[in-house]
C-alpha cells in the first residue's frame, strides 16, 4: 500500500509542478512535459514494483511505437487558426485521432512483438 501512495504522490507532484509552472513559464512548463518524465518514472517504478525485466522491455517499446502516434492528438491545434477552430472543436477532433492511434499502435505492436 505504502508503494502505491509514494508513487501517487511522485507523480502528483510531478504533475501539480508542471501546471503551476505553465502559468509562469508555459514554455518552461511544455519543454518540462515533452521530456520522458513521466515514462522515466513509470519504468522505474513498474521494474522495482514487479521485477520483470521481459515486461518492462515491452512496455518500454510500447511507449516508444506510443510517442510518435500520440502526437496525432496535436494535428487539429496545429491547424486552429487555419481551419477557425475552437479549443473544443480540436480536443474533440484529438480525441478522436487518438482512439484511431491506439489501434494504430496495437496493429504495430503486433507487428513488432510477433519479430523477436
Amino acid at each position: 500500500m505504502w508503494i502505491f501512495v509514494g508513487k501517487t504522490l511522485v507523480a502528483a507532484m510531478t504533475i501539480s509542478f508542471c501546471s503551476w509552472l505553465s502559468n509562469k513559464r508555459p514554455e518552461l512548463a511544455g519543454f518540462i512535459v515533452a521530456l520522458p518524465l513521466t515514462t522515466i518514472l513509470v519504468l522505474l517504478f513498474s521494474q522495482a514494483e514487479f521485477q520483470d525485466p521481459n515486461n518492462s522491455i515491452r512496455f518500454a517499446k510500447s511507449i516508444f511505437l506510443g510517442v510518435p502516434v500520440s502526437m496525432l492528438f496535436f494535428i487539429p491545434f496545429l491547424f486552429a487558426e487555419k481551419l477557425n477552430l475552437n479549443f473544443w472543436t480540436c480536443f474533440a477532433s484529438g480525441i478522436g485521432l487518438i482512439t484511431i492511434g491506439y489501434w494504430l499502435h496495437k496493429s504495430l505492436m503486433n507487428f513488432f512483438m510477433t519479430q523477436t
